[in-house]
């Protein structure tokens, strides 16, 4: 894995992502390394192929310098916008432990008592590290991104992540601190369609943990991800290869959408936007969700 030491020229930018205003990516890259992550384009403007995903991490040296200097310049009404914390890479992989990026942005905007709401996506059990400034903000919450109760199926297609067992206690710790916690049911896996059981405890046990509310997503199939998926996908049964094939068609998602319903209902879950996002319609769901009601 390469590390690579950059000075960035932005920090804070407008965020393309439903329900964020802004986001901050501290790193470029992620050493996490998933098979199925829509992300795997960003190193593109460092000359890195899609393939390398996993391979290299670049740290934003002044990232916590640039926090500071774009929140002390923001309008006091911009300040009111959702912050992501991250949306192209892990705030909490490894190194953060070591470069601390993402706790020094946390701390400017605690500075500045900066009162949108600071969301957090993460797979990292590292997060609980920043519960005393996570507590400290006026509203914070943390997503973390669970998609399955295997720890086999986590280790096959998210290759370096902490283990989905991990995970789930960490949302119990972050509940127990009194942080708000949603999960990020990102992708839907589509061997759920066939075995709609695994989906079910999942959600038992999210429930389990604390969650209230899931944001759910279908696994985005564009070519790129493609190349990345065919790689782990040659291994395994049949079956498994069938249903991500089948993944890519408009009666998958429709067939998944309405297992989803029925579990939402039995485990009592709130389900963020009131639908299961597709890549495809994120134009269409900002729209809707800027519209007036």
């Amino acid at each position: 894995m390469e590390l690579v030491e950059i000075e960035a020229k932005t920090l804070i930018q407008k965020s393309k992502t439903p329900s964020n205003d802004y986001v901050i990516n501290p790193y470029t890259g992620c050493v996490l390394g998933c098979a199925y992550c829509f992300a795997s384009f960003a190193g593109r403007q460092l000359g890195r192929s899609v393939t390398e995903w996993g391979d290299y991490l670049y740290v934003k040296t002044n990232a916590v310098a640039l926090a500071r200097k774009e929140l002390a310049k923001m309008p006091e009404d911009k300040r009111r916008g959702t912050m992501l914390l991250s949306s192209v890479t892990d705030p909490y992989q490894g190194h953060e432990t070591k470069y601390r990026l993402t706790r020094g942005i946390l701390r400017e905007l605690k500075t500045i008592e900066y009162p949108g709401l600071v969301r957090i996506l993460t797979k990292s059990p590292v997060v609980t590290r920043d519960i005393d400034l996570l507590t400290s903000l006026p509203r914070a919450e943390v997503g973390m991104t669970v998609t399955t109760t295997e720890d086999k199926v986590s280790r096959w297609l998210e290759v370096r992540a902490p283990l989905a067992s991990r995970r789930l206690r960490t949302l119990a710790e972050l509940r127990d601190a009194g942080i708000p916690t949603y999960a990020f049911v990102g992708p839907l896996l589509p061997h759920f369609a066939t075995q709609p059981e695994l989906l079910d405890d999942l959600l038992g046990r999210l429930v389990e943990a604390g969650v209230s509310e899931v944001f759910m997503e279908h696994i985005n199939l564009k070519r790129y991800i493609r190349e990345r998926m065919d790689q782990v996908l040659t291994d395994e049964p049949d079956d498994v290869r069938e249903a991500y094939l089948q993944a890519r068609t408009k009666e998958h998602r429709e067939q998944l959408d309405a297992i989803v319903a029925d579990l939402l209902t039995r485990h009592g879950l709130r389900l963020r936007f009131d639908e299961v996002v597709h890549h495809d319609d994120n134009e269409a769901l900002r729209h809707r969700l800027a519209s007036p009601a």
